[in-house]
């Protein structure tokens, strides 16, 4: 069996700006953060993405003290699970409080976001802005994040929002910062940049080099035909409470657990078979710790 006959499966368990208002079932604290790994590791997930909170306020925190109880619950809840630590954290982080967790943690993965982009909670039936920042992540800011993951022996998760992210990481991979071959995160949805459409996922496939590995996900509505085109072409998927809340039937779901059932099936539909944690610390070529 090829490995792009085994699929990998990620659960953003919790969003910086997901909250309980949103779904109860949004994890908050190292408790929840816990619970919810574990329900998606037994649903079939191998890598979960964590954005730690503040459980007072819901939001995404860069507070160490906050942080490293989140991780040491995931680690106890499910040890087995591949840990991948938001870089982004939460809007307006400093560079230095970004990159804190990933040079003291030293996860197996982290995110690293590849553009400078509008970044919005929008009303997409009325147009109303509800919430917006910049996200700031300049080519200086690439080549650091890179730098500091190459260092720890971290794996670099390229999140990837249009195709001048590609791009951007791209001309960055020049310089020799990261390690090869590398993996991409295709995220459609993000009000800001790319919306899912067919020939969307295509164009994005296309610019991504041969050998890398990479994976889908999509925000809200996006997130079902994204995931249905992308186990056809070979990519893997990232489903959680970061990116829908609710199942395709519309119903709010009870847990990351949930949505990971339904990655699972799409796979299955499609013929492939499900990457156990050793599988893909193997395919992602993961460093021994």
């Amino acid at each position: 069996m090829s490995e792009q006959d085994v699929i990998i499966i990620t659960a953003a368990l919790a969003g910086g700006a997901t909250s309980k208002e949103n779904n109860p079932a949004v994890p908050y604290s190292p408790e929840e953060f816990g619970r919810e790994a574990r329900r998606a590791l037994e649903a079939g997930a191998s890598i979960v993405h964590v954005h730690a909170k503040d459980p007072s306020t819901g939001r995404g925190t860069p507070d160490m003290n906050k942080i490293r109880p989140v991780v040491a619950a995931i680690r106890e809840a499910a040890p087995d699970l591949i840990l991948n630590l938001s870089s982004a954290i939460a809007a307006g982080t400093a560079v230095e409080d970004r990159l804190r967790p990933i040079r003291e943690i030293k996860p197996e993965m982290a995110s690293l976001n590849t553009s400078t982009m509008n970044f919005a909670i929008a009303n997409h039936k009325t147009g109303e802005i509800i919430r917006e920042v910049i996200f700031t992540n300049t080519f200086s800011m690439i080549d650091e994040f890179a730098r500091v993951m190459r260092e720890v022996g971290t794996k670099p998760e390229l999140e990837v929002y249009d195709p001048g992210g590609v791009y951007n990481a791209l001309l960055i991979r020049k310089k020799g910062v990261f390690v090869e071959p590398m993996h991409w995160q295709c995220v459609f949805g993000v009000t800001g940049a790319q919306r899912y459409t067919p020939l969307a996922l295509c164009h994005m496939a296309s610019l991504l080099p041969d050998g890398h590995t990479w994976s889908v996900c999509g925000v809200g509505p996006n997130q079902i035909p994204a995931l249905m085109q992308a186990v056809n072409m070979g990519a893997n998927l990232r489903v959680g409470l970061e990116d829908n809340i609710r199942l395709p039937n519309g119903e709010l779901a009870k847990s990351n657990g949930e949505c990971v059932e339904v990655a699972v099936r799409i796979a299955e539909l499609a013929g492939k078979t499900i990457a156990s944690p050793a599988e893909t610390r193997k395919i992602l070529g993961l460093m021994t710790r």
